[in-house]
Parts: C-alpha cells; structure tokens; sequence
C-alpha cells in the first residue's frame, strides 16, 4: 500500500486527533517476545545520506523516504532494541506490553533519555505520535496493521512481517530505511560470531557433547515453553545447545498445565516471568513433584531470567544478554 501523501504528513495535531477518533487496535498480536558485553552501535560519522531518497518494499507495500530519518517512532520493543544499536535515540516509543515493573527496557535505558513514551502497545497514543514530528516509524504488521494508514499520514510508515523468529531480517529492513545497512550488517555478524564462540567453549566443557536447553515462560495464563521458532529459540539455536523434544520443533511456543512441566526437562532450564508473579501459575508449577523431580531442579540448573531480554527485546542487544546468561548458566566465560 503506498503512502498518503505529503498533504497528510502535514496535517496539524488537532485535525489528526479527529481523524483518528475511531477505534484502535484491540489487541497486541502473537506474543513472540547488566552485561559487560556491548554491540557495535553506529557513530554519528557513518551515516549514507547519500543513498536518500529512497523507496523500501516492506509488509504493507512501498514506503517513499525522502532523506536519512532523524526523529523516529518505534512501537514494539524489538524495533526499540534496533534503532537504539544503531545510534539513534528515538523520539518516542512504546514500552513492553508485558513488563511486570513498567516502562522502557531497563538494559536500554542509557539510550532511550528523552524518549517519549507513545504507548500501550496495542492502541498506541497517534495524537502524541503526530505531536513529536517524526520522520519515520517503525513497527510490524502482526502488532499495527489496522492503523497502517493512520500512522503512515502521520510519517513514512515501514513494516516487517511479523516479530519474533524473524528478527534478523527485521533489523536489516529497519537499517536499511534509516540508511544504516553496514552498521547492522557489521553488528549481527558480530553477534554470530560472538554466538559460535560461546557454543565452542560449552562444547569444550562438556567433553564434546552440548547440554540441552528448555525456556519456561510463566504469564497470566498457562505457562508456556518456546521453541525453535522463537526469538529465544534462534539465540540458543545459534549457540548450538540442544532443545527437549517439547521445545525441538518449529514452532514458537506451546502452553503446558503444571501436571505437563515435566515437558521442560532438560539440563538448563530458563524461566522467565512476565507479568506479576501472583497471577501467573509459577508457584502452583514449581510445588509439583512434577516439577520437583526435573533433573535440572535436582542439579540446581534452572535459572531466573528477564523475560525484557529473552522474550521482548527480541534485537541483537538483546541476544547479547541472553549470550551472557547462558555463559554464566553453563559455566564459562561470557564471549566479548
């Protein structure tokens, strides 16, 4: 679908705000999802002006971008985690629809100062949006399809697909919009490789045999294991450990009562919790025999992380987190 016309781009705030009286999205989509080390970001010196103005085929058709973006709106966090390791401080964007504590990602929080918080996620704030004179947003069409026009008559409007497995190829429609392809380039083969070491120096540990890895994820709901097809499940595959047959599959994430948790066996298990643990079943799943009986509960590997970077950071920060999580879990030094 091709954008509206400059005419809209300059609508003022109060016409916009009756435009999009209507009702929004209703619901956020599928839930796809302190460290020393520290990706590559983009210094101010590298930026391809040169390659403005330019046309990117994306989810919803073909986005005109007429100069390198400056003021940039991101409503998802994996589009959060993007912007941010490619040195731009967005202008506004949403926080983590499942955030126990609130507010922005607290591992980017030295490069988020003076963002705007434009959420919730699934009805994002257009008036404010349009406030802030964006020059580019970003988001997917899994999460904002519905108000595709709304956001694109606010600024050039570029969608991916969808979020979570597919967030290699996100990163590189994002970068290549903002006119920062080589630094994102640079910046995911510096995660792999720092991914393939990491998997070298497990392997070495454990005599030549990689250990398997289960992601347990409690929520208001059924808790939930995530497999291959997932955003924690491209890092760990990345690493080369191995998966449970409940997780070894490609799918993103399968829900399990607690009297089927023994389908998160496996020699680490990492558990993240995304919403007040009161309202999710962890105490109820974690006093089962079921449970109990887990060789990795036996073997104290089980070990609490934060679901802002294994669920929704879902961008090569992220995953650089997640990298030392897994050294520190399987007893190696994290990879710099």
């Amino acid at each position: 679908m091709p954008q509206r016309t400059t005419l809209l781009r300059r609508l003022p705030v109060a016409v916009l705000a009756v435009a999009i009286s209507t009702t929004l999205l209703a619901g956020c989509g599928d839930d796809k999802t302190t460290a020393d080390t520290k990706p590559a970001a983009a210094s101010a010196g590298s930026d391809t002006a040169a390659s403005f103005p330019q046309s990117i085929t994306h989810a919803m058709g073909t986005t005109e971008i007429k100069s390198q973006p400056k003021r940039v709106v991101v409503l998802d966090s994996g589009e959060l985690d993007d912007v941010t390791l490619l040195g731009i401080t967005p202008v506004g964007a949403v926080s983590p629809h499942l955030k126990t504590e609130g507010g922005f990602p607290t591992y980017l929080k030295g490069e988020i100062q003076g963002t705007k918080d434009v959420g919730p996620m699934a009805e994002p704030n257009l008036e404010l949006i349009a406030s802030l004179k964006p020059d580019l947003i970003l988001s997917s069409k899994v999460r904002h399809e519905k108000i595709y026009d709304k956001l694109s008559a606010i600024a050039p409007t570029v969608f991916a697909q969808t979020t979570g497995v597919t967030w290699k190829d996100n990163i590189a429609l994002y970068a290549k919009a903002l006119g920062k392809e080589d630094q994102a380039k640079k910046a995911l083969a510096d995660y792999q490789a720092r991914a393939a070491k990491l998997g070298t120096e497990i392997k070495e540990k454990n005599n030549g045999t990689m250990p398997t890895a289960s992601v347990v994820r409690f929520i208001a709901g059924p808790t939930r294991l995530y497999q291959k097809a997932s955003f924690s499940g491209t890092v760990l595959q990345d690493v080369g450990l191995g998966r449970p047959a409940s997780q070894d599959v490609d799918g993103s994430m399968m829900d399990v009562s607690p009297e089927q948790i023994d389908k998160a066996d496996a020699d680490l298990v990492f558990v993240t919790v995304a919403d007040d643990p009161n309202k999710t079943q962890q105490s109820q799943v974690e006093s089962t025999p079921v449970w109990q009986n887990l060789k990795a509960v036996k073997a104290d590997k089980v070990f609490n992380v934060p679901d802002e970077t294994w669920m929704s950071g879902i961008g090569v920060q992220a995953a650089d987190q997640m990298l030392n999580d897994i050294a520190k879990a399987s007893g190696v030094t994290p990879v710099n």
